[in-house]
């Protein structure tokens, strides 16, 4: 996996980010989700580094990043602001004071912040298969809150949801990986082991866990911002089978476009006949749309 690409580790925030990155033009930082790590982007970064140079790094608390502690329950040791200044100082390490954001899952909710945050920073953001969390805790339904089920365990407090998952975490991963993926054998033999030796570490669920209750917090950001739209073109795509996890992201009452056009000028995007995991469910559309989306940002 990532042929041609330079592995590393930079410490960025006071932390270690482990990443990849390759190829060459305009930058581009791709930001995973839960429960997975950097690799999740093997079958689209090597296209990808044909026309930009690709960024892919594990963000604080995910693969082989660290994994700080949380004083007294500290919420913005995890916080999506944090998170995102960590690879706005990866970027600029790496020589780049502005690039294109792809988030998947919490990648995407650390990209919003970032495009928030560091407006002058991101040229572009994708988002894929997210909701923005303002909106979703302000309309959560039964459907929604049981897709969501996890995101109201790993919210209970120490050491609760850290020993229900760390009992038998190879379990719980499996369950969310069958149960979020729609295109059979999608995920790679070779992907999956690397993301069962990173989460089957108690370090790894601790952090986790953080980063989930780190939404009260980023609540708070996101009402101190509320109205405020997103000066960067945005891109949304989301995947359209919902057989296996009726509810998600969306419930009952809320459309994808429509919220995310309340909080950003420029928005397009379409759903896309797969899962949650876009970029190994379907990797050459992906990639497809990425390049369009991007050669109109850059002009």
């Amino acid at each position: 996996m990532f042929e041609g690409f330079t592995h590393t580790n930079l410490t960025a925030n006071g932390v270690g980010i482990n990443l990849r990155h390759g190829g060459s033009g305009p930058p581009l930082l791709l930001l995973h989700g839960y429960p997975q790590t950097h690799v999740m982007w093997h079958k689209v970064a090597p296209p990808l580094a044909e026309r930009y140079t690709v960024v892919v790094p594990d963000m604080r608390g995910y693969g082989d990043s660290d994994k700080p502690l949380a004083p007294d329950g500290d919420l913005s040791v995890y916080c999506k602001r944090t998170t995102a200044n960590d690879q706005v100082e990866v970027m600029r390490q790496l020589g780049f004071e502005s690039f294109h954001v792809v988030g998947h899952d919490r990648g995407a909710r650390v990209g919003h912040r970032m495009a928030l945050d560091h407006p002058a920073r991101v040229r572009s953001f994708t988002s894929l298969d997210v909701v923005p969390s303002q909106a979703a805790f302000e309309n959560m339904d039964a459907d929604l809150a049981f897709a969501w089920f996890h995101w109201h365990l790993m919210r209970q407090p120490s050491p609760l949801p850290e020993t229900l998952i760390g009992s038998n975490a190879k379990f719980y991963l499996d369950f969310l990986l069958e149960r979020w993926t729609a295109v059979e054998g999608s995920i790679t033999d070779e992907a999956y082991a690397e993301y069962l030796r990173c989460f089957d570490n108690p370090d790894t669920v601790r952090a986790t866990c953080l980063d989930y209750r780190g939404v009260a917090l980023d609540l708070q950001h996101d009402e101190v911002d509320r109205g405020r739209k997103l000066e960067c073109p945005v891109l949304l795509l989301w995947g359209s089978d919902m057989r296996k996890r009726p509810g998600w992201q969306t419930g009952k009452s809320l459309d994808m476009l429509s919220v995310w056009r309340e909080r950003a000028h420029d928005v397009r995007g379409k759903p896309l006949d797969c899962g949650h995991f876009i970029p190994e469910e379907r990797p050459d559309e992906l990639v497809a749309e990425l390049v369009e989306f991007l050669s109109e940002c850059e002009g």
